[in-house]
Parts: C-alpha cells; sequence; structure tokens
C-alpha cells in the first residue's frame, strides 16, 4: 500500500479523530490561560491520550455480492459512455447522458436492486445488451441515411434511436422509482415498529393526540 493511502486512512481513523479532539481542548485550555508555558506538551499529550485510547476501526474484509456484481456494471456503463462518446448528434449524446444517469443512481441501490432479481436483469440487459444494440445500428448507418424520412408516417433512424432511448429511460425510471417506493415502504415499517414499541411515551411529545386519547 502507497504511504499516502497510509497517511489517508490514518486521517480517517478513530484514533486521529479522538487525538485531534483532545488536543483541541489542549489549545482551548491554553487559549483560555489554563495550560500554562508548556501548553505545547499538553497538546501533543491530549492527542496522544487519544489516539491510544480510542476503538480501534472496525475491519470489513468479507465483500458484498451485491457490490460486486453492480460494480461490474457499473464498469461496463462507464466503459460504454466512454467508447460512444463524440460520435452520435448533440441530442443523442444528451439522451444517453441522461440514461446514464438515471441507471448510475439504481446501481448506487447495490442492495436493493440485487434483492429484485427481474429489475436487476433489466438493468444488465438495459446496459450490455438493449442500449448498445440500438446505438450500433444507428452508427452503422450513413449519417444522411440516419436522418432523413423514408416516408410521411415514417421516422428517420434519428427519431427512432430517440425513441428508443426514451423507452430505456422510462424503464429505468419505473425501476428507480420501485426502489425508492422500497426505501419508503421501509422507512413507513419502521415508524410503525416504533409507534407499537414506543406508543404513548415521550416520543409522541408534540403530536397531536387523536380523539379519546389520554
Amino acid at each position: 500500500m502507497a504511504i499516502s493511502d497510509r497517511v489517508l486512512r490514518y486521517l480517517g481513523s478513530n484514533r486521529n479523530i479522538a487525538g485531534s479532539c483532545l488536543a483541541l481542548l489542549g489549545l482551548l485550555a491554553h487559549f483560555l490561560g489554563l495550560a500554562g508555558a508548556y501548553w505545547p506538551v499538553v497538546v501533543v499529550a491530549l492527542y496522544g491520550v487519544g489516539a491510544l485510547l480510542a476503538p480501534p476501526d472496525r475491519v470489513k474484509l468479507t465483500i458484498s455480492h451485491a457490490d460486486v456484481e453492480t460494480r461490474a456494471l457499473r464498469e461496463d456503463l462507464y466503459a460504454l459512455l466512454r467508447r460512444i462518446e463524440g460520435r452520435f448528434p448533440a441530442d443523442v449524446d444528451r439522451a444517453v447522458l441522461t440514461l446514464g444517469e438515471v441507471i448510475d443512481d439504481v446501481l448506487s441501490r447495490a442492495e436493493q436492486l440485487t434483492a429484485s432479481p427481474d429489475q436487476l436483469h433489466v438493468v444488465s440487459q438495459t446496459i450490455r445488451s438493449y442500449l448498445p444494440a440500438s446505438l450500433e445500428a444507428y452508427a452503422n448507418l450513413p449519417r444522411g441515411y440516419a436522418l432523413a424520412r423514408r416516408a410521411d408516417r415514417e421516422r428517420s433512424a434519428h427519431e427512432e434511436l430517440l425513441a428508443q432511448l426514451a423507452l430505456l429511460d422510462a424503464q429505468m425510471r419505473k425501476v428507480a422509482e420501485a426502489i425508492h417506493r422500497g426505501d419508503e415502504q421501509a422507512l413507513r415499517d419502521q415508524g410503525r415498529f416504533l409507534r407499537d414499541r414506543f406508543g404513548g411515551s415521550e416520543l409522541d411529545l408534540g403530536r397531536p393526540q387523536p380523539p379519546g386519547r389520554d
């Protein structure tokens, strides 16, 4: 491990945080005139005490299957976005980037996403099949042909691609909404548990009581 990595890890460790807090108390004592002429020694000593007495950081060696799965999908998504950069008209680029942001948000909810195999499959297929297939089919057309209409009622290839991107975007937003609904339901379940567990306790102070309830 590089020295810089070790330094960064230590800066965020419990030992450094505890030591820094006590050292700040030493500085405060100095400004209040309580530490005397040896206040630098006091500050350093307090930092050392805090660093020694602080609980060690928790070590996490296990790797979440959900994180592994979504990390691979995110890498594939980013790789696809890099490959298509500069290859498409501006409106297509905007649509793809917007879709990519929605997918990235979905992938950030690894545990919730992998808990639903159907949703995970849709996201995986969108990244690895649906989206690249649509973009590839368009990219292989001559630009003039892609923009030209075939008949009065028929979309141009350009319009067809935008329509397909809109469909994928709508589907990914449905997945995101389902995940957020799951988070909301978890919050509601927790609230129900707390009301059952602490109903009528101090947690209800300030909340209007239902009629007939003491």
